[in-house]
């Protein structure tokens, strides 16, 4: 019996995917981009999660929602595989992508009232993410932190 080597392929990714356990695959970004709730994979972590271990604090500022979104977005060009995807609204989105596999994570900004900006950091394939997000959102909460001014 002879297998054609597109059969063969399908068989071996049917195999892998099947020993995987729970993984999800994108090749784009999800289509309602906002702070969805974190998915039951420890892969995430939000401002607004109910969950104590995936729950990191919003970052915070003082003056301007103008100058807060300056800062943000000169901290995020300046990161190594970020691009930012939107920036609209109350809204910003950034994809990171992992140097050595690709893997994509987006990371999503919302901008609220009384000086908070909510967040969630998510990976878009796997299951865990060896604490990527969660240090991912606390170098960019650092790099906010330490930008005393908005880029002019």
């Amino acid at each position: 019996m002879k297998i054609s080597r597109r059969a063969a392929r399908i068989a071996v990714a049917l195999l892998v995917s099947g020993c995987s356990g729970s993984v999800v695959l994108a090749s784009d970004a999800p289509a309602a981009v906002g702070l969805e709730p974190c998915p039951p994979s420890p892969n995430c972590v939000s401002s607004q999660a109910a969950d104590e271990g995936r729950r990191v604090a919003p970052l915070r500022y003082t003056g301007d929602v103008a100058d807060a979104r300056k800062r943000l977005l000169a901290v995020l060009r300046g990161m190594d595989g970020a691009q930012v995807k939107q920036d609209a609204g109350n809204e910003i989105h950034a994809e990171f992508r992992s140097a050595v596999f690709g893997f994509v994570d987006d990371v999503v900004f919302r901008f609220g009232p009384a000086g908070e900006i909510q967040l969630r950091s998510a990976s878009r394939t796997g299951y865990y993410d060896f604490g990527a997000n969660r240090r991912r959102v606390e170098a960019i909460r650092s790099g906010f932190d330490n930008r005393t001014e908005a880029p002019r």
